[in-house]
This record gives C-alpha cells, sequence and structure tokens, in this order.
C-alpha cells in the first residue's frame, strides 16, 4: 500500500492559521471601508461568482466561457420569485443555488462531452443565445429594462436592508464564509485530488477506473449552484436585475479575476475580485475611460512576470527568502 500522507498534493489542503485571514479581513473590512460597504457587498459577491468558475476551471480543467447563464438564472430566479410574493432572502438565496445547479445537472452530461476549444465554442454560444432570448422575453425578465422595484424581507426577520450597505455587506461576507469554507472541504477530499487528477491526465484517470464523466458533471453541478448563488446575492443586496447578470463579459470578467488571484488555488478568487474590482472602480473615479487600460496593464504584468498569479508571486518571494543564504 502506497502512503500518501506525506504527499505534496494533500500537503497542499491541510489547515493552516493564514486560512482565517480572508475571515478577519472581512470582519475587518466591515469597520475599516465602513463609507464602502456597498461597493464591498459586491466585491464578495463576485468572489463567489470567481470561486465557483474556479471549481470547474483550476481544479477541474474544464474552461467554458458561459458560466453567466447560472448567475443570470440565480439572479433572475431571486428576482422573480421576490416579485411572485416570495421575499426571505435566505430561502430565495438557497432556492436559486438550486435552479442554477438543476439546470448545470441537466447540461452538464452533454456540455462535458466536449473538451478544449468545442467546448469554449459551444458554451459561448449558448451564453449568446440565453442572453438574446432574455433580451427577447421582456415580459418575464424585463427586457433592456430589468426587473425593478424588487423588495426583500428582512434578513431573519430582524436585520433590515440599509441604504449604507451594512446589511448586505454582513449578510453576503456570511455567504461567502460558507462558500470557502465549504470548497475548502471539497477540494481537499478524495473526490477533490480525483478532479486535480482528471486535469492533470484525464486519460490516466480513465485507465484507473475512475468515473471521469459522472466526477466532472459533480464539479460543474456544484459550480453551477455557486454561480447562481452569486447572481442571487447581487439580486438582493442591489434590489435589481438586469441582462447584465447573463452577459458574456461577466464570465470574462470572472476569469481575468482569477487569472489575477491564481487559477485553482482557492484563495485566488477571493483576491482576484478585490484587486480586480478596486482597480476597475478607483480607477473609474479617476478617468472613467481608463479603465480597461489599467486592468490590461495589470494582466500583463502579472502574466508576464509572476507565476500562478498574485498568490503564485508570494509564495514564490516566501520561497526565496526562506531558501538558505537568502538572508546573505
Amino acid at each position: 500500500m502506497i502512503d500518501i500522507r506525506g504527499s505534496a498534493a494533500l500537503d497542499r489542503y491541510r489547515p493552516r492559521w493564514t486560512e482565517a485571514l480572508p475571515l478577519i479581513a472581512m470582519a475587518g473590512g466591515y469597520v475599516v471601508f465602513s463609507n464602502y460597504l456597498v461597493f464591498a457587498a459586491s466585491v464578495m459577491v463576485m468572489a463567489i461568482f470567481a470561486l465557483s468558475l474556479d471549481l470547474i476551471i483550476g481544479f477541474a480543467g474544464v474552461l467554458t466561457l458561459g458560466h453567466a447563464v447560472f448567475y443570470g438564472l440565480g439572479a433572475y430566479g431571486s428576482g422573480l420569485m421576490a416579485l411572485a410574493g416570495l421575499k426571505d432572502p435566505i430561502v430565495n438565496s438557497v432556492c436559486a443555488a438550486l435552479l442554477a445547479a438543476g439546470v448545470g445537472f441537466a447540461a452538464g452530461p452533454l456540455l462535458l462531452r466536449l473538451r478544449g476549444i468545442r467546448l469554449i465554442m459551444v458554451t459561448l454560444g449558448l451564453a449568446a443565445i440565453v442572453f438574446e432570448a432574455a433580451n427577447k422575453a421582456d415580459w418575464l425578465t424585463g427586457g433592456h429594462d430589468g426587473l425593478q422595484n424588487i423588495e426583500f424581507s428582512a434578513v431573519l426577520g430582524r436585520f433590515d436592508w440599509s441604504l449604507d450597505g451594512s446589511t448586505a455587506y454582513v449578510y453576503v461576507a456570511c455567504w461567502l464564509a460558507l462558500a470557502v469554507i465549504g470548497m475548502r472541504i471539497v477540494i481537499s477530499s478524495s473526490f477533490g485530488m480525483a478532479l486535480q487528477g482528471v486535469r492533470e491526465n484525464e486519460a490516466r484517470m480513465l485507465v484507473l477506473g475512475a468515473p471521469v464523466q459522472a466526477q466532472l458533471t459533480l464539479a460543474f453541478v456544484i459550480s453551477a449552484g455557486l454561480a447562481g448563488l452569486a447572481g442571487a446575492l447581487a439580486t438582493e443586496t442591489n434590489a435589481f436585475v438586469s441582462l447584465d447578470a447573463l452577459s458574456i463579459d461577466l464570465s470574462i470578467y470572472a476569469l481575468a479575476m482569477l487569472a489575477l488571484g491564481g487559477i485553482g488555488r482557492l484563495y485566488g478568487a477571493l483576491v482576484g475580485a478585490v484587486v480586480y474590482m478596486s482597480v476597475q472602480y478607483f480607477t473609474q473615479e479617476l478617468n472613467p475611460a481608463y479603465w480597461m487600460f489599467a486592468i490590461g496593464a495589470l494582466l500583463i504584468a502579472v502574466v508576464r512576470f509572476g507565476r500562478g498569479g498574485l498568490l503564485g508571486s508570494l509564495d514564490a518571494l516566501w520561497m526565496r527568502l526562506q531558501a538558505p543564504g537568502a538572508a546573505r
């Protein structure tokens, strides 16, 4: 029997005290960035969406550009449920996540028969079709005007939604913490190890008898559910949903966040979302015309001079400092 207890793959996912830093940062952010709580809530929503994309791309190795469909399903699903009378935000979030996961379960076995450029093109085409269908179905989605005047009841029946974003911040932060913990459990499990095996060498996993298609489908379903949750949270915190929730650009932005933070690193989605959206927000404050230039320059710098995104660059720097003779 092979002893894998000391393997690098498993050691990478053993609990460390540094993993408490994101939770500490979310708690401290409520005080430090009290004037930007609405913006901070939107950053955490995108962090959840980027996290969902990281599972299927970073850990399973399946590249898709249609993930915004699941985000949009969650966003519109939550909004339509609220307009129909189901206004509890927690129930709405769970239902929206289940809706997106259900669609992922139906579409996954068909889409995951494809790989590489074929999968990219098919998901891109499906995303464009869904976007245009939502635009035409203005009786349901509101078309270009979106769904407006959406109201949700107080969180847990006690915490009313506030204009300063305090309730939204804490509410989304709790969901983000649950998402990170859940993802941490998934990727450090035998299922998570199997996914990474598929990513590295699918043919070998098939030879070993692994149910590759079933494993990828399950990852796709979990990823779709997380994306739907992010969309629902966006609707609940903004009381509005538009066609942008189904935009292909949204998938590209999330992929850029992963590239910045580090694909397949779990916390890369969090770091990437914070950096990307902060650069976008404050660059637009200075000059709205050049925010994409700033993002592009940052992406080029990270890809050209770093490896594994910002987290990978920090890891490399830390290893260099710890190397023998580094202090000399």
